[in-house]
């Protein structure tokens, strides 16, 4: 036997002999695992000191529309029912409508808080927390449809492959709670556009991948033992599991796949002691729920889903992405007020909830909020009462950890069609997103055929104006 690993040795190349070191390590993770050990995947060093520990995603999905929410432009109103001016181009639409007249939004906007941070009537609550906020009006995206903006705006690329911006988190930065996993996607309805893929680990090691909890009261299944199997039982069959795949992985070097289950494994270990705890909402308070909104038909959902964020934030877990309209519940292509209408409904008072919780344990410092979709609406109408997809110019808004509060960063034009002043791609998005956690998007690299990829590929510059 000695003789057949020394072979095995001799004729692997040095890329192979890593390969195999991190499964040897996976190995002795499982090993001191079943020992009673903490795994030895310690949190990794930042780049610089951090503002923000975790990371709260709150994904509007489907694409909602800023000039009815966020960015007030009464030049639409002078120009309802007109063609769109000529001087701002003929843009190419998904449903090409650009030739389509200009409609002007049913909104009342106000100005909220000592910012003054200018909030539509159909984010009442939200507009309470204007304080807090940072809205960024320039945002830009390349994908005119759902499924490869949805991607982009979670991998950095419209084309499947790459790793999500929260694998690319955790890889960075390792995990703060081994009994829980670090990178979690959790959805209110459908399963979001393009599926798994929004949070893949692309070409990373599969083990950091996101991990998506079920919708509903159980969002684990299968965390306790199965009925009559003794601790030392469970132990038993782990330790054997275990030696099957590192013998199974000698003629597996390069699939990751295999660390990534061994490592699964380890964690649905380990959540038998602390994920039950995690998500168990019985434990808050009835006001705390009603903060949340948990006592109302219409935002239990995902005010449940915004409480379990708050708590798994709590707990360690670097990045949650909580999908509202998943499935593309905000693309109002008619009829517009009743689409967003239904959607800001369901998410004003849980956002507004979370905002408040966070703030009153001392967690808003160090946590950042992020709230947006994968793109903005047209200011010309389709179906005459719907809005387009608009990838040129849309917001988003952040809160907490290290963002500077009060603001509007950035502008569109009159119209609201394209950003004009400090635009900010999708890269410079996720720059600014990982500097806020202490990376450096430059200098977090990950060797891949022969190149050093990198969270933004090719660009990406840190929205200053956003940080405090």
């Amino acid at each position: 036997m000695i003789e057949r690993l020394k072979h095995h040795w001799r004729v692997r190349s040095r890329r192979e002999f890593f390969t195999q070191a991190g499964s040897g390590l996976a190995g002795m993770a499982l090993a001191s695992m079943l020992r009673g050990e903490t795994p030895a995947s310690p949190a990794r060093q930042p780049h610089h000191a951090p503002k923000a520990k975790s990371v709260i995603w709150l994904f509007m999905e489907g694409g909602p529309s800023h000039l009815d929410l966020f960015d007030p432009k009464p030049r639409l109103a002078q120009l309802h029912g007109q063609p769109m001016p000529e001087s701002f181009g003929r843009p190419i639409t998904a449903m090409g409508t650009a030739n389509n007249s200009i409609m002007a939004s049913k909104r009342v906007f106000q100005q909220h808080g000592q910012s003054g941070l200018w909030v539509s009537d159909w984010y009442p609550h939200i507009a309470q927390h204007a304080d807090k906020l940072a809205v960024l009006r320039s945002c830009w995206a390349n994908g005119l449809n759902h499924v490869g903006s949805v991607c982009q705006m979670n991998t950095g690329d419209i084309l499947a492959g790459r790793p999500a911006l929260g694998a690319w988190t955790t890889y960075g930065l390792g995990t703060a709670n081994h009994n829980l996993p670090s990178f979690v996607i959790l959805v209110d309805q459908a399963e979001p556009l393009g599926g798994p893929k929004n949070w893949s680990a692309g070409f990373l090691p599969a083990t950091y991948q996101g991990t998506q909890f079920r919708k509903g009261d159980v969002p684990i299944l299968n965390l306790k033992p199965a009925g009559g199997v003794t601790g030392e039982q469970q132990r038993s069959k782990l330790e054997y599991l275990q030696a099957l795949n590192a013998r199974y992985g000698l003629n597996k070097l390069d699939d990751t796949e295999l660390d990534a289950r061994t490592r699964s494994f380890e964690l649905a270990y380990q959540m038998q002691a602390s994920g039950p705890e995690a998500v168990d909402l019985t434990k808050e308070s009835e006001a705390t729920k009603k903060l949340y909104g948990m006592d109302d038909e219409t935002t239990r959902a995902f005010g449940t889903n915004c409480l379990l964020a708050r708590r798994l934030v709590e707990r360690g877990v670097r990045f949650v992405e909580l999908y509202c309209g998943s499935g593309s519940g905000w693309d109002a292509h008619n009829n517009i007020e009743a689409n967003h209408g239904k959607w800001c409904r369901v998410s004003d008072k849980p956002i507004a909830g979370l905002l408040a919780d966070l703030e009153s344990r001392g967690l808003l410092e160090e946590t950042l909020v992020v709230w947006g979709g994968e793109f903005g609406r047209t200011p010309f109408n389709e179906k005459g009462d719907g809005r387009d997809h608009n990838p040129w110019g849309f917001s988003m808004w952040f809160a907490g950890g290290g963002i500077k509060p009060g603001q509007a960063v950035g502008t569109t034009d009159e119209i609201g069609l394209k950003a004009v002043e400090r635009p900010a791609h999708v890269w410079d998005i996720h720059a600014t997103i990982l500097h806020l956690l202490g990376l450096d998007h430059v200098q977090t690299t990950y060797l891949h055929n022969g190149r050093a990829e990198r969270p933004t590929i090719t660009g990406g510059e840190i929205v200053r104006e956003l940080l405090a």
